[in-house]
């Protein structure tokens, strides 16, 4: 009986032997390639190559990956090797304050998203703009206009123009409801809209365009546009509410953020000092 138990323990270390060999042999034949003592194993790449491409360009895609791989392990090495212990720790101490500041700037940025009011109201922007109009002057010419671009039917031409000259509610409503045989349109002359935009569209010059004109037509070989200036802004003219209240409102968040991050950096400061974990000599 003895005997037989010395056996099966002998047994068992063979065996445990045999399989540390077997697993320093299978990891052996993981390995891509070594530089110095850092190994590129097969499981490094099996998430890098993309699937369903061929043998040929999965083996020519792994040996740039390869070739990659060594080039930046080498440059690597050639760096520590040749910086100075000073150069070493000025590199270590930007790489600390880097990421000191992504950690920073994130725990910031989350306590953003669940404090900060995102609501702002139009009487707060109507009161910003009150109190800082002077400050949004147009770097661009606007226009207030509407035009059409429609196949030159004779059928429908002079109906589509006496619609278009008139100043009518049921005008508008009529246009409206054949804008789906315009080849291009644009019926609401009561927003602001870049003249260089509207250039780009119809084929008419900026002078043409800045005069104020109930009606202004052309056509070509495809059909005819009507164009209409309602109203003009020129450069250096003060910007118009509505044209700038999306920017108002980054600019009211803007201030939001900066005022709530002070507010969070003083309760923070109060609550240290408050447990003397913040103190100063």
């Amino acid at each position: 009986m003895r005997k037989l138990f010395f056996y099966f323990l002998f047994s068992f270390f063979i065996s445990c032997d045999y399989f540390k060999v077997q697993e320093k042999e299978d990891h052996a034949s993981n390995i891509i390639a070594i530089v110095n003592t850092d190994k590129l194993f097969k499981k490094d790449l099996k998430d890098v190559l993309p699937k369903n491409i061929s043998a040929k360009d999965s083996l020519t895609l792994m040996k740039s990956l390869v070739q990659d791989w060594a080039i930046k392990k080498l440059l690597l090495s050639a760096a520590l090797n040749n910086n100075t212990s000073e150069s070493l720790e000025n590199i270590d101490k930007l790489v600390q304050d880097y990421k000191e500041s992504l950690l920073i700037n994130n725990y910031k940025e989350e306590l953003i998203k669940q404090q900060l009011d995102t609501v702002v109201s139009e009487e707060e922007v109507e009161a910003f703009y009150l109190e800082n109009n002077a400050n949004f002057r147009l770097n661009e010419v606007l226009v207030k206009s509407k035009y059409v671009y429609f196949n030159q039917a004779k059928s429908v031409e002079k109906e589509i123009i006496s619609l278009f000259k008139s100043d009518k509610i049921e005008a508008a409503e009529a246009l409206e409801r054949q804008q789906l045989s315009f080849k291009m349109f644009q019926l609401n002359d009561s927003v602001w809209l870049e003249l260089d935009q509207i250039l780009l569209k119809l084929p008419f010059s900026k002078e043409n365009l800045l005069k104020k004109s109930k009606f202004i037509q052309k056509q070509d070989s495809l059909g005819l546009y009507l164009v209409a200036i309602k109203d003009i802004l020129n450069r250096n003219d003060i910007a118009p509410l509505s044209y700038v209240m999306p920017t108002i409102k980054e600019m009211i968040l803007h201030k939001r953020k900066i005022e709530l991050i002070r507010e969070i950096e003083k309760i923070i400061v109060k609550d240290a000092t408050k447990k003397n974990n913040f103190k100063v000599y």
